[in-house]
């Protein structure tokens, strides 16, 4: 079974691991790169870990299942500089992981962590042609939002009251 966690150093290499399934670049959503984080070293890896910890309108968890990082997600909140362009949630599945369900229940586990933000709902957007965010989503019980952007991303709104136990808790 899947858990979240807090960014650690101490997953460095199993992060790297999930990280060279991907590929290069910075296409995992949901860990927070930026284009100048250092994720090889040792020391720039932990700086990278201290800075996630220490954004004030984020919420990073990695998704570990079995001593491997299957995925990152992150939860944006108050005047986060990202929310108006890409939602108060990002989410990355490394490819071994994909469709077993672990994108939803990762995002069904972020919602509960929103609700306990006081937030009663929360807004996540894909691009339009992301089949499996949007099955993700729809999944999660998101409800599409009219896009007047022509049709390049998909906003879903996803509300956070508890109709099911959290999945993070059992």
């Amino acid at each position: 079974m899947p858990e979240l966690i807090a960014p650690d150093a101490a997953w460095h290499q199993a992060w790297r691991e999930a990280h060279l399934e991907w590929g290069p670049g910075l296409h995992e959503d949901g860990f927070g790169l930026l284009p100048g984080d250092d994720v090889e070293t040792p020391d720039g890896f932990m700086a990278w870990v201290r800075r996630l910890a220490a954004d004030p309108g984020c919420t990073y968890r990695w998704i570990v299942e079995d001593g491997r990082v299957l995925g990152g997600i992150a939860l944006r909140y108050g005047d986060h500089s990202a929310v108006p362009r890409a939602g108060h949630l990002g989410y990355g599945i490394r490819p071994s992981a994909r469709r077993r369900g672990v994108a939803v229940w990762a995002v069904e586990a972020m919602l509960h962590e929103a609700y306990m933000l006081k937030m009663p709902r929360i807004l996540a957007v894909c691009e339009a042609g992301n089949l499996a965010s949007i099955r993700t989503l729809k999944a999660a019980g998101g409800v599409p939002e009219q896009s007047d952007d022509g049709g390049r991303v998909c906003r879903y709104w996803l509300s956070t009251a508890p109709s099911r136990e959290s999945p993070a808790t059992g």
